[in-house]
């Protein structure tokens, strides 16, 4: 299979650095992968914080895998035992082809809790704290009222489809989550949105792109699908903001 043998790639590159441990959460933790469309979502415990020196030999790392058609795909934090407890701080990243820095959200680490596949090394209940309900939940509503819902104001986003397919499944998701306390893969979501009320077609278009084999979408479709989106997830979101808040 293309991507183990990219992960092999990347572990025996790796090991220099001396991992303690490397999971795989999001798809290829949650077993909804899809090769050759979903991310591979990785974190990294490396034995110190990363220093600069560090930061080159990442980026080198993963400059070598570059040619591998999946390595775009391939995003990983780099955490260290003694700053991975702190859900505030920046840890070096890669994904979309560059290191940057960016905090592990208290989803992806309930992720890591709940159905984190260890690639290396320690299992994340032996290096991360579990995620109380109460900071899972009130992550999940700002991320629906402050970055979601700002966006479905945004008319030329929901040309897209990444908007399209992350706007619902991330509401549906959120949805779950919020009333059940819960985490749910996207297929999961994708099965949840009928019943949230999302418009039909779209939620088959999605389907279909997710794991079906779509022809591209006429300019027409494209328009009718983004203000479906729009007029269905704005009042969505206020309403379950609402409740949660």
């Amino acid at each position: 299979m293309p991507t183990d043998a990219l992960l092999d790639r990347f572990l025996t590159g790796l090991a220099p650095l001396d991992p303690v441990a490397v999971w795989a959460h999001g798809s290829l933790g949650g077993g909804d992968y899809q090769e050759g469309r979903s991310d591979l979502d990785l974190i990294a415990v490396l034995p110190r914080p990363a220093t600069v020196r560090t930061a080159w030999r990442l980026g080198l790392l993963h400059a070598s895998l570059r040619a591998d058609p999946l390595a775009g795909l391939l995003h990983c934090t780099y955490l260290s035992p003694g700053t991975a407890a702190d859900p505030e701080r920046r840890h070096l990243t890669w994904a979309h082809r560059q290191l940057f820095r960016r905090t592990v959200t208290p989803v992806t680490r309930h992720e890591l809790h709940s159905f984190g596949r260890v690639l290396h090394g320690e299992p994340p209940q032996h290096l991360l704290p579990p995620v109380p309900d109460p900071e899972l939940a009130g992550f999940v509503v700002r991320d629906q009222r402050d970055f979601w819902r700002p966006a479905v104001r945004r008319a030329e986003l929901w040309r897209q489809d990444v908007w399209i397919d992350l706007g619902l499944l991330t509401f549906a998701r959120a949805t779950v989550t919020l009333r059940e306390g819960r985490l749910i893969t996207k297929r999961q979501a994708l099965d949840e949105l009928p019943a949230l009320g999302a418009p039909g077609e779209v939620v088959e278009d999605v389907a279909e792109r997710r794991y079906g084999s779509p022809g591209p979408g006429t300019e027409e479709w494209i328009t009718r699908r983004a203000g479906l989106t729009r007029s269905y997830l704005g009042p969505a979101i206020d309403t379950l903001v609402g409740a949660y808040s």
